[in-house]
């Protein structure tokens, strides 16, 4: 794939996906603009970094006046809210919808005039939405929501196609927080998955880059998760 003369905007995303899906766009010859909360830790040679936050919406529209005229967005942000229904805290909730939903749906709200001809926005959904289990209600809705966004701003939107991306257990640095249980855990969803594996930073970097590729994909979940969904 070349970008070549392209300019991609990617938002949010603290983990390792985020970060390969810029140097990869980069490497196949795009401007890459990354937004986010902290954007001073964002240190990849050849990109530029700009301050946004998903749950406040003069940040978007500011960042939209600074980026200008663009080809390709994509959002990655997330903010968890798990645990049981009974101790969920409503702010928490509140932040979980900014960052899968509502901040997306104010990003194309800012974003969508200045769109090139042959523009593309993809979104991430994530697995838990098609394997909901318990304490993880905020997230399989909030993901889940995701999937329809992609076909109702496909439609709205158009001819700026819309996509969604939906990835399984990635090995992004994410897990990490779980120290020494860290390799049993991607080794008893590796045994588990269709697949026969976990997934790496690659390969969502390639499904995301190959959906604003191509031009005739629009309005579609694309599930790259090892057939986790199945399992």
């Amino acid at each position: 794939m070349s970008f070549d003369g392209k300019r991609l905007v990617i938002v949010g995303g603290g983990s390792g996906i985020a970060r390969r899906i810029a140097v990869d766009a980069r490497a196949a010859g795009a401007e890459v603009v990354f937004a986010g909360r902290n954007p001073e830790c964002f240190t990849e040679p050849g990109i530029v970094t700009e301050y946004a936050d998903l749950g406040d919406e003069s940040s978007l529209k500011a960042l939209a006046e600074t980026v200008g005229e663009l080809d390709f967005l994509i959002t990655l942000a997330a903010a968890p809210a798990n645990g049981p229904i009974a101790t969920l805290d409503r702010d928490a909730v509140t932040r979980a919808f900014d960052a899968k939903v509502i901040g997306p749906i104010t990003l194309a709200k800012h974003f969508a005039p200045r769109f090139r001809a042959g523009g593309a926005i993809v979104l991430f959904s994530g697995v838990a939405a098609w394997r909901p289990m318990p304490e993880r209600a905020v997230m399989a809705t909030t993901n889940g929501a995701v999937a329809f966004l992609a076909e109702a701003l496909a439609v709205e939107l158009a001819p700026v196609r819309v996509n969604a991306v939906s990835p399984g257990i990635v090995d992004s640095g994410a897990w990490d927080r779980l120290g020494d249980a860290k390799d049993d855990f991607l080794r008893r969803t590796a045994e588990a998955n269709p697949a026969r594996r976990v997934g790496g930073t690659a390969d969502i970097s390639t499904a995301t880059l190959s959906l604003l590729a191509n031009p005739f994909i629009t309005g579609t979940t694309l599930h790259v998760d090892g057939g986790g969904r199945l399992s």
